[in-house]
């Protein structure tokens, strides 16, 4: 049996990893955890390390605690923030569970859509703020409407297996991806121009810092929704405020700002034009279970000596968002 520790953060445990405890416990030894910190004098004999949100940094510290460690499995997203060159060095396979969490991602990003190509948001602001009925507009409806996206990574490729059922046209930018079945591949300023509803998934790296500003979002075209999942300094945070201020006609929908959330008195909150959700496409309560149920199959094919199906290499960990 290998011996393993799970660290995180305290709130995931119920959700994450409770669910396939029994699997975990077939295969393991549970030595130490949960905890949201470790503790260097009891993780000597850990083989295998269960985390999530919360992971400690793995630096040269921690690793020396960890002279046995064969295996590290995290059930979120990017890896970004506790990897360190030091880990990579060592060749420790490690596993991510991006591509479960883009599950729920895809099916907000969808709803998002659909609610857009209806005008969903704007009626109901609308009608908030007038306390009383309006009067219904021209929309593009579900159908024959043009749909861009910004990248197509897990998630993107799950919107676009959505998508399907509407037959929309779907365009998406990605120097990056190769051709994928039922999306037309266009350049950015055509994505923006030509859409009706734009949706962003590009990871934050420094080449998409502010990728988002002020002349691509000038460039949309009029009734045009922008919608972001991904992280909110992909955009130019004062160049939207700006082209919104002075184009009611365009709407956003931002899961994600920058700052998270947005600073006190920011236009945001008051737009007409823009809604907001704090974070919420995400794993939330039962749907982080498919993130566990992700890290236990990949626990039971290396105690069973088969290849890992979600290991990342360094250079798909640094393109996660």
């Amino acid at each position: 049996m290998l011996a393993a520790a799970f660290v995180h953060r305290p709130d995931v445990f119920p959700d994450v990893y409770a669910p396939v405890l029994d699997r975990i416990r077939a295969r393991a030894d549970i030595v130490y955890g949960p905890a949201a910190l470790p503790d260097l004098s009891r993780l000597g004999d850990v083989e295998v390390l269960l985390t999530s949100w919360g992971a400690p940094v793995l630096d040269e510290a921690l690793l020396s605690g960890l002279p046995r460690l064969k295996l590290v499995l995290y059930a979120a997203g990017s890896v970004r923030t506790f990897v360190t060159p030091e880990f990579w060095a060592r060749g420790i396979p490690l596993v991510s569970a991006y591509r479960a969490n883009a599950v729920p991602v895809a099916d907000f990003t969808y709803a998002q859509i659909i609610y857009a190509l209806k005008g969903g948001w704007r009626y109901a602001l609308e009608a908030r703020t007038a306390k009383a009925p309006v009067q219904r507009v021209p929309q593009p409806g579900l159908y024959g409407s043009r749909v861009g996206l910004v990248s197509l990574g897990a998630i993107g490729r799950l919107v676009v297996d959505r998508l399907r059922a509407l037959a929309v046209d779907v365009m998406a930018y990605d120097p990056f991806a190769g051709p994928y079945d039922g999306v037309r591949m266009v350049e950015l300023e055509e994505l923006f121009a030509t859409g009706d509803v734009v949706s962003v998934h590009t990871p934050l790296l420094d080449q998409t810092r502010g990728l988002v500003g002020r002349e691509l979002l000038s460039s949309m075209r009029p009734g045009a929704t922008l919608i972001n999942t991904a992280r909110g300094a992909i955009l130019d945070e004062a160049a939207l405020v700006e082209v919104l201020a002075g184009r009611p006609d365009l709407f956003a929908a931002l899961d994600v700002t920058d700052p998270e959330p947005p600073a006190p008195g920011s236009p945001l909150f008051t737009l007409p034009n823009v809604v907001l959700t704090p974070h919420i496409a995400g794993s939330l309560g039962a749907e982080r279970g498919l993130l566990g149920e992700l890290v236990a199959g990949e626990l039971e094919r290396f105690a069973d000596g088969l290849p890992l199906e979600h290991a990342l290499t360094r250079e798909a960990a640094e393109r996660l968002a």
